[in-house]
């Protein structure tokens, strides 16, 4: 089949090319006009073409994979542009990001601050912007309008003026939902819908959650993520989804398994970054990389942006400090910590909860757990 194909598109081509030469030698005007009556060429020359990369494209698609050499891989890739920053080396242009964190550290705030300086063109403190200024689709399934108000204003009062090109969703509590739709399908439709008729290329979710209930549970967050990428990959997207984060130990840093349902969602996106609160000062907070595809790792755990949240006039939002270590600013366990949490874990036993439930619920490892429950007294 290969052989058919590459002879039919060697023939093909030749022959077009020969027509086109002798199209081009012929003398009488009345010949020319004839040739272009009957046929354009240069549309015959586009079709052949367009046909023939069908034809290859065809031939790299096997059931679910796509294969191709690595030089052809490449050769392909340099048709597309080179993504662009937009937060920092956080967020690039074509990627699936999670932003995750507890709750009330300020996963909104940021958002909204990072969706403004996108529609508006103008980069964060400390954080480079190369993307230019465009449109930013943000579903906001967190705030009323009267709280978001509130947010951007001076006592509702004194309005933050947004440019034009950041567009904020929300639900529609009075719309209705089909029969023969669920309100998941329902929602993940309008979302396309949204996407489509605005033309944007940048998502900002608030947050998966309300996409799908239960994103802790794998079954439940592999259709979400295989959803988001087949929107990216569809509509050329970039997407900022927002994630909690489980009750953690606040004494070690921030890792990939402090994502909820981590072992699935962790997988699927491109880029990652998280929102620490600072022990050592409650006023602050600290954001950390935790995966990256299109960079090195740049905020580590030896380099986190500590910021704190401001509202210098109408505009809530996170103010870049400096760099630091994460380990300043995670708790220190004391001696006291330790004999209290050894004492809640054997009264969590004596009451029927089992050792991983226990850890989950003093944020404290397994084995820990195990140790405390048979100390003695």
């Amino acid at each position: 089949m290969v052989d058919v194909f590459y002879t039919a598109k060697v023939i093909l081509r030749t022959q077009l090319l020969n027509y086109k030469k002798h199209s081009i030698m012929k003398t009488t005007a009345k010949e020319v006009q004839k040739e272009k009556s009957n046929i354009n060429i240069e549309d015959v020359l586009s079709e052949t073409e367009n046909l023939i990369n069908t034809i290859e494209a065809e031939k790299e698609n096997k059931g679910i994979f796509k294969v191709r050499t690595a030089n052809k891989c490449i050769e392909d890739a340099k048709s597309r542009p080179i993504p662009k920053m937009l937060f920092g080396e956080l967020w690039f242009e074509n990627e699936l990001c999670i932003l995750f964190a507890d709750t009330n550290l300020g996963k909104s705030i940021l958002a909204v601050q990072i969706g403004n300086s996108i529609s508006n063109g103008r980069y964060i403190h400390g954080f480079i912007l190369e993307a230019e200024k465009q449109s930013v689709l943000y579903f906001d399934f967190e705030l009323s309008d009267k709280q978001f108000e509130n947010r951007y204003s001076i006592d509702f009062e004194q309005h933050y003026k947004f440019d034009n090109d950041f567009i904020r969703i929300e639900i529609n509590p009075d719309a209705d939902i089909p029969e023969n739709e669920t309100f998941e399908s329902f929602l993940n439709t309008s979302l396309e819908r949204s996407i489509i008729e605005t033309r944007s290329k940048i998502l900002i979710i608030d947050n998966l959650t309300y996409l799908k209930g239960e994103t802790e549970k794998s079954k439940d967050a592999l259709p979400l993520m295989k959803h988001l990428k087949a929107l990216k990959s569809k509509y050329n997207l970039s997407i900022l989804a927002l994630a909690h984060t489980p009750k953690r130990d606040l004494s070690k840093p921030i890792t990939r398994n402090d994502l909820a349902g981590s072992k699935m969602l962790i997988n699927f996106v491109d880029s990652c970054f998280s929102i620490g609160e600072s022990q050592s000062d409650k006023s602050l907070r600290y954001i950390k990389q935790i995966k990256a595809r299109n960079t090195e790792i740049i905020f580590d755990s030896e380099n986190i942006a500590v910021c704190q949240i401001d509202k210098p006039h109408n505009f809530l939002q996170f103010e870049f400090l400096s760099f630091d270590s994460e380990l300043e600013h995670l708790k220190q366990v004391t001696k006291e910590d330790r004999e209290t949490n050894i004492i809640r874990a054997k009264e969590l036993n004596e009451k029927g909860m089992s050792q991983r439930q226990i850890a989950k619920e003093l944020c404290i490892a397994l084995g820990t757990v195990n140790k405390y429950i048979n100390s003695s007294n």
